[in-house]
């Protein structure tokens, strides 16, 4: 095993012990266990996938409106707000373990 391998094998356990890492797997659990709800974010996330990546600017801010509506709607339920949180810090953790990295290798 090379040393990168060796050390991205040791980083990978860190991630997974993280704090951040084990409240998202919990969040993520209670999720699965509520299909239904987790079927209604699911076509929430991709809406707004598609929306980030392909609406006109005609259309933008009518269906960001929409969509924060929607978020809202979807975050009166307190599984829900959980599980976007504990994804958001992980994301972030995840963005910032990425970010060292091409900085430190200089990469562009």
């Amino acid at each position: 095993m090379s040393r990168v391998e060796a050390a991205l094998t040791e980083l990978v356990a860190a991630i997974i012990d993280s704090p951040e890492y084990r409240e998202y797997s919990k969040q993520k659990d209670q999720m699965q266990q509520n299909p239904e709800l987790k079927a209604k974010l699911d076509a929430y996330r991709k809406e707004k996938y598609q929306l980030q990546s392909s609406a006109s600017s005609d259309e933008l801010f009518d269906k960001t409106e929409e969509l924060a509506g929607k978020s809202e709607e979807l975050r009166k339920n307190p599984l829900v707000g959980l599980f976007l949180d504990a994804e958001l810090d992980f994301c972030r953790l995840i963005q910032q373990v990425n970010n060292v990295i091409v900085e430190a290798v200089e990469f562009e």
